[in-house]
């Protein structure tokens, strides 16, 4: 009976940890990230900043899992992200990847101050954003 009691408090806290771990990647990115510029891939290179497409756009993701976007700060979407580990299109290898808005991205870079994100797909468009 004391094994399985012990058995239990180490799994417990293992659980824990790895709960702990996983949320505290995910509350990195919870926030007001506002877009700064877009690169298109190879194949349809591109630049596109607020100041050329006559725009500026935000989203927000919430504690809750959900991402909100704004368009001249008037909101266009809610919906739901998924953030997990994932294989990058070109590369192949290990990625955190990002799911909203029906696509899936790799996240490039994320900060205090940073988020760049590549679509996981042969565009491989990419978007820059800053708090």
């Amino acid at each position: 009976m004391k094994k399985h009691f012990l058995f239990f408090i180490v799994f417990g806290l293992f659980t824990a940890a790895y709960s702990l771990e996983t949320k505290g990647y995910a509350g990195s990115i919870i926030n007001t990230w506002i877009w700064e510029k877009s690169i298109g891939g190879s194949s349809n290179p591109y630049t596109a900043t607020p100041k050329t497409s006559g725009f500026n756009k935000k989203i927000v993701f919430t504690p809750e899992g959900r991402v909100i976007t704004y368009k001249n700060d008037v909101e266009i979407r809610n919906s739901a992200y998924q953030i997990e580990k994932g294989i990058g299109f070109f590369d192949h290898s290990e990625h955190d990847l990002i799911t909203f808005e029906g696509k899936t991205y790799i996240i490039e870079n994320l900060d205090n101050q940073n988020l760049t994100i590549v679509s996981n797909n042969q565009d491989a468009t990419r978007s820059i954003y800053k708090r």
